[in-house]
């Protein structure tokens, strides 16, 4: 059993891309649909025939078309494909179909005051949607999302998203400086010029969010533009834990002003509006898939910022 497993020329995998091959009569739609590059389809299919020894498809420049033994592998493989849904359904029935399940990514800089926007509506439309949430970084969620083993991801995203990735949602996210509550600075002075900024906040310790993120990378090439160059006296990746470092009087940093929605009451940090403001853009990503399936696409519907 095992040496046939191994030696087979292709699996229920590879038979349904040859189909959609075959449908659409093109390997770029074909692609498309699959939510593959075409270079990635174009490998399995040649994958296919080298195993079998025989061309499943003639490919011009101008089009592509089952040759015989690639109409008759088309024609009997439906009867396989159908056969394996029927015995799917099958299995459900028997054993209950278990509720559906989204897998979203959640960047480790995104504050946990941003998860009822994301969330909130969704669950209460989709109760019987379980959701399986991840924290990861950017970078993580990225190639996790092109792998198939996330639906979606609420990320930094980087300058240019690989090709099977695709941005439903984008808000731009502004920043502001905090110390502790303590800081020796007058109650009135609440806004700051960069300039005074510097002068506010001279030999104080900068907590920092990680500059190996996409969110990190781009704040400290802003505050390299101002002239503010910072070695911070920690880098993490959480602005959650920034800002209770802050509050603990462990030192001042710039986060989103977002993420302070958790500590408006227990003023716990004092908050600088700063001018010029920095801001970053958050997303939310999915495959590049030619219609999105339930229920993914009703929870980007429901997704508030």
């Amino acid at each position: 059993m095992n040496q046939f497993l191994a030696t087979t020329p292709f699996d229920l995998y590879e038979l349904t891309l040859f189909q959609l091959v075959a449908e659409t009569a093109s390997f770029t739609r074909a692609a498309e649909r699959a939510g593959l590059t075409q270079s990635a389809i174009t490998r399995q299919i040649r994958g296919m025939e080298g195993r079998l020894g025989v061309d499943l498809f003639e490919r011009t420049t101008r089009h592509v078309c089952l040759t015989p033994v690639g109409q008759l592998l088309r024609e009997k493989s439906k009867a396989i494909l159908k056969a394996t849904d029927q015995l799917l359904d099958d299995v459900q029935r028997t054993l209950g179909r278990m509720p559906p399940t989204l897998r979203i990514g959640v960047a480790r800089s995104i504050g946990l005051a941003y998860l009822p926007g994301y969330f909130f509506a969704f669950q209460r439309k989709c109760p019987e949607v379980q959701l399986q949430i991840t924290h990861q970084t950017s970078g993580e969620i990225l190639r996790a999302l092109e792998a198939g083993n996330l639906d979606a991801g609420l990320v930094c995203p980087p300058p240019r998203l690989p090709p099977l990735l695709k941005v439903t949602h984008r808000f731009a996210d502004e920043f502001t400086a905090i110390t502790p509550a303590q800081f020796p600075l007058a109650p009135t002075v609440t806004k700051a010029t960069i300039k005074q900024l510097k002068r506010h906040f001279e030999n104080q310790r900068w907590l920092l969010i990680d500059r190996g993120g996409f969110t990190g990378r781009r704040l400290n090439h802003w505050l390299r533009t101002q002239s503010l160059h910072i070695e911070p006296a920690m880098e993490l990746d959480s602005f959650d834990v920034i800002v209770n470092l802050v509050s603990l009087g462990l030192g001042v940093s710039l986060v989103p002003h977002r993420v302070l929605a958790l500590y408006g009451q227990r003023r716990t940090v004092r908050r600088i509006a700063i001018q010029p403001r920095f801001s970053r853009e958050l997303a939310v990503v999915v495959r590049r898939n030619r219609v999105t399936p339930e229920p993914l696409s009703s929870f980007v519907e429901n997704i508030l910022f």
